[in-house]
C-alpha cells in the first residue's frame, strides 16, 4: 500500500537519503502511478494585501518589524483582484492563491470581499486557494461555502526548527488551523521552506509532520527561502538543486496523491535544474512574474519551457 500515514522519520531519512538517481527514480515510478506524467498545474499568487503583519517569520520581507523593500499598502480592491484572477485564466493558470500578510482573518468589510471574490472566481472556472493566516471554525464554513477549494497554511519547518524561526505563533496554533481547515471540508495546502539553516532532520521533521496526517495535504508546495536584504535571514546561503529535488522525491514517495508544488525559488534555477524537480515528482508550479513580493518567472517563459519539456497544463478541480 503506497498512501500510508504510519511513517517514522527513520523510514523518511532512510528515503531522502537514497542514492541520487535511484531517488529520482523511485518517485517518478510512483507518480506515473497516481498521475499523468505530463502534466502540470500552472497556479497563480495574488498578494491582495501587501506587508504591515505583525508576525516576526525571520524568511518574511513582509513582516512590519524588518526594514525590506515592501511597503504596506491596503488590500485590494474586488475590481483589480478580478481583473488578476482573469489574467491569471487567460495564461492558462487553472488555480488562483489569493494570499493577505495577516496574522488571522477578522471579520469584516475586508472578509467580506474575500468571500465575494471567491465565489466569482470559482464560477470562471479557476481553482481558488486563499492563504490568511489563522482562522475560526465559523470563517472557514463561510468560506467553503462561498466556493473556496483550498486552504494554505504552511508549517515551514520541523516543530524543533520552528521555534528559532518564529515565536509569534507557535506550531500548534498551525496545527489547529489544519484541522480547522480540514473539518470544513475544505482542500489542504501545507507544505515549508528549505534554505533557512535547517539540517536534514528538520527536512525530514516536515515532511514526517505531513505525512503523518491523515488525510495527507492535497497539495504539498516545498519552497527555496528567498533572502532578502533586511530580514534575519538575508545572509543564508543559496542551496544547490540536489536539496530541491530530494524534498520533492521524498514528499512525492511519502504522500503519493498530493500534488507537489516546486514553488518559490524557480526564478533563478535553469530550465535542466527545473526539469530534474518535475522528473521527481514535482506536479505544480506557481507562475506570473510576481510570487508575493519577489520575482517569478513569466507566464511567456513557463509556457517556452512547458513547450520545451512537452508538458501541458492540467485542468482545474482534477
Amino acid at each position: 500500500m503506497d498512501c500510508r500515514c504510519d511513517w517514522t522519520q527513520d523510514e523518511i531519512r532512510a528515503i531522502y537519503d537514497t542514492p541520487l538517481l535511484e531517488l529520482i527514480y523511485n518517485a517518478a515510478t510512483l507518480h506515473r502511478k497516481y498521475h499523468v506524467g505530463d502534466e502540470i498545474q500552472i497556479c497563480s499568487l495574488i498578494n491582495i494585501k501587501v506587508g504591515g503583519c505583525p508576525e516576526d517569520c525571520k524568511y518574511c520581507p513582509q513582516a512590519a518589524r524588518y526594514h525590506t523593500d515592501v511597503k504596506a499598502s491596503a488590500m485590494l480592491q474586488n475590481e483589480e483582484i478580478m481583473q488578476r484572477a482573469e489574467q491569471a485564466l487567460q495564461n492558462g493558470a487553472t488555480r488562483v492563491c489569493l494570499g493577505a500578510s495577516w496574522r488571522s482573518i477578522r471579520d469584516g468589510h475586508a472578509f467580506d470581499t474575500i468571500l465575494e471574490v471567491v465565489k466569482k472566481i470559482t464560477a470562471s472556472g479557476l481553482e481558488v486557494c486563499c492563504t490568511l493566516g489563522m482562522l475560526s471554525a465559523a470563517q472557514a464554513e463561510r468560506l467553503k461555502e462561498a466556493g473556496l477549494y483550498a486552504y494554505n497554511h504552511n508549517l515551514d519547518s520541523s516543530p524543533e526548527f520552528y521555534k528559532t524561526i518564529i515565536s509569534t505563533r507557535t506550531y500548534e496554533d498551525r496545527l489547529q488551523t489544519l484541522d480547522t481547515v480540514e473539518k470544513a471540508g475544505i482542500s489542504m495546502c501545507c507544505g515549508g521552506i528549505i534554505g533557512m539553516g535547517e539540517s536534514i532532520e528538520d527536512r525530514v521533521g516536515l515532511l514526517h509532520q505531513l505525512a503523518c496526517r491523515n488525510p495527507h495535504p492535497a497539495s504539498v508546495p516545498i519552497n527555496f527561502l528567498m533572502a532578502v536584504e533586511g530580514t534575519p535571514l538575508a545572509d543564508q546561503k543559496r542551496l544547490p538543486i540536489w536539496d530541491m529535488v530530494r524534498m520533492i522525491a521524498t514528499a512525492r514517495i511519502t504522500m503519493p496523491m498530493a500534488m507537489v508544488r516546486f514553488t518559490a525559488g524557480r526564478i533563478d534555477r535553469s530550465w535542466e535544474e527545473q526539469a530534474l524537480c518535475f522528473l521527481a515528482g514535482a506536479n505544480s508550479i506557481f507562475s506570473g512574474e510576481k510570487l508575493l513580493t519577489r520575482p517569478n518567472p513569466d507566464y511567456q517563459t513557463d509556457k517556452m519551457m512547458f513547450q520545451l519539456f512537452g508538458l501541458k497544463p492540467q485542468k482545474a478541480f482534477q
